[in-house]
């Protein structure tokens, strides 16, 4: 039986987006703890990018979210330098110059050095970012829909299937409230149309936003739609039921994360 979740979304604790993430950091340890050297240079969809650089970019990034969170200062200078550099390119550097074990290693240490700061941070403190700056909650819920859909990449590039979890209702969440974001990265204007949103969850539960009466709707499983919105399936390969021009557009150019417009992934890729 499913039981409908409505998300005009109710405030969730710190400590259970810092024990999401950490379930997440988890499964991602458990697809990759394994590997041998030559497997953590295999491709994965991303161009140009292995299983070491999708990793790579996370442990860069959470060192990134460290410094954001404790030191807004020496972020901001880094952002520059960072931007300056080639952005997230430089992201995957370090670990090309590590042993697959040692990139494991430091990230482990470094991800709960970051969930150690977390955990102890004000909730209602805004965090900046490359971009606006964020309320605690949704910056670390940020870091989960990253580790999610980098963990997706790897996946894939091994061939295996991952249990999915309730946890993509924090990435399902983050990319209803990115429509806006997917308009302005790609310089349109986002129809003044509300879109309502019914994803049933990996528990079976249905979560919703949006006016339930609205003309254009997004339904399916939350599964699909969190691939979808963070690019790593085309919406043709997924089950999900769009309605409404509005829908339909958003649906094309959803985008989670934040840089520039991604081209996303080939329909059929991963038949």
């Amino acid at each position: 039986m499913l039981v409908a979740v409505h998300h005009q979304r109710q405030t969730v604790p710190m400590q259970q987006i810092c024990d999401d993430l950490r379930a997440e950091h988890d499964d991602l340890d458990d697809v990759v703890a394994a590997l041998t050297e030559p497997d953590w240079d295999r491709a994965t969809a991303a161009p140009g990018w292995s299983i070491r650089d999708q990793v790579s970019h996370l442990w860069f990034f959470d060192q990134r979210a460290m410094m954001a969170m404790s030191d807004p200062e020496a972020f901001a200078a880094d952002m520059r330098q960072l931007l300056a550099s080639g952005g997230t390119e430089a992201s995957v550097e370090p670990g090309r110059r590590m042993t697959g074990v040692a990139l494991l290693d430091a990230w482990r240490a470094d991800r709960a050095r970051l969930l150690e700061l977390a955990e102890g941070f004000d909730p209602s403190a805004r965090v900046p970012w490359y971009g606006p700056a964020m309320g605690a909650r949704s910056f670390i819920t940020a870091r989960l829909m990253e580790t999610w859909a980098h963990g997706q990449d790897v996946a894939d590039a091994l061939g295996v299937t991952r249990e999915p979890t309730d946890r993509l209702r924090h990435v399902a969440h983050i990319g209803v409230r990115a429509r806006p974001f997917s308009y302005a990265i790609r310089q349109m204007t986002m129809p003044d149309v509300d879109v309502h949103v019914a994803l049933t969850s990996p528990s079976g539960e249905t979560a919703t936003w949006g006016a339930p009466d609205a003309v254009d709707v997004v339904r399916g499983p939350m599964l699909d739609f969190c691939l979808v919105v963070t690019q790593r399936r085309h919406r043709a390969d997924t089950a999900l039921e769009v309605t409404g021009a509005a829908a339909d557009e958003w649906m094309s150019i959803a985008q989670a994360f934040a840089g520039d417009p991604g081209d996303g992934r080939r329909p059929g890729q991963f038949a």
